[in-house]
């Protein structure tokens, strides 16, 4: 299953509708719920980091037997330094997302601790690319 969502730029009123959509598809299909709030968080995070820093973008989510694989791109400034935009509390945040609470410098050390597997590519300038995979637990394995 595929599944994929605009996300508005600079537009807090749409924040977290592509995340909470795909923790509904999740829930129905009865994925344990510690697992769809892992995936959920890390969707959630990528898609308010793509509002704050990027101008939007595009999420996409493909569900398979064995994983989740989510992918946000935009075509924001980038990434400039990406080992430190990896430190917990390091923000590149305008003061107005600051004072809405987003900005913290928390997303993607978030992310990189719900998923199993992190691809971030960026280009300064040139956008970034943030790949995610969460696998899924073997069913009915003992």
């Amino acid at each position: 299953m595929q599944y994929r969502f605009t996300v508005p730029g600079d537009d807090f009123s749409k924040a977290g509708r592509a995340s909470t959509e795909l923790k509904r598809v999740l829930t129905r299909l009865g994925l344990e719920s510690s697992l769809v709030r892992r995936i959920a968080v890390a969707f959630y995070e990528a898609e308010i980091n793509m509002i704050i820093h990027a101008g939007g973008g595009v999420a996409e989510a493909e569900i398979g037997v064995e994983d989740i694989v989510m992918t946000m791109r935009d075509e924001g400034p980038g990434i400039r330094d990406l080992e430190l935009a990896m430190t917990e509390g390091y923000s590149t945040a305008k003061d107005q997302w600051r004072e809405l609470g987003f900005g913290a410098g928390m997303g993607l050390p978030n992310i990189k601790r719900n998923v199993d597997k992190l691809r971030i590519d960026s280009v300064p300038g040139g956008g970034t690319t943030v790949t995610m995979v969460v696998r899924f637990p073997a069913r009915g394995a003992a």
